[in-house]
């Protein structure tokens, strides 16, 4: 005769369907505070997206910034001028001009809405 062992039932804190349900709860936490881990703060978007024409300091006294007769943005009154919704808008959708040449890319493919804003959020930094 062969002994057998019982078969034992698990346990409802370890039964598959709600190991599946806590692996994927934990893997979308995890997921979420990388997505936020990676995101940049305002001032390394800065150096890496926008200083080129901007300058470092925000006057727009670079080559390119020169050619394209970008604004100054330490400057009290254009500050006054924009629009936080503008310059969002600007950010992610780009800038053309009257005749439709590009004057600045869009970065919504680059940046998250709240890069954006935290973007234009450092600019507001550089008024005097």
């Amino acid at each position: 005769m062969r002994h057998t062992r019982p078969v034992r039932k698990p346990s409802k804190s370890t039964s598959p369907m709600k190991l599946d349900v806590k692996l994927i709860l934990a893997g979308s936490a995890l997921m979420a505070g990388a997505a936020l881990a990676l995101a940049a703060p305002a001032a390394e978007n800065w150096e890496n997206h926008c200083a080129k024409c901007h300058g470092a300091d925000g006057k727009g006294q670079t080559k390119a910034g020169k050619k394209l007769n970008v604004k100054d943005y330490t400057d009290a009154k254009v500050q006054a001028e924009m629009k936080d919704a503008d310059m969002n808008k600007a950010t992610a959708e780009g800038v053309v001009d009257k005749n439709g040449k590009e004057r600045m890319k869009a970065y919504k493919d680059e940046l998250s809405a709240e890069e954006i804003k935290e973007l234009t959020a450092y600019i507001r930094k550089f008024k005097s």
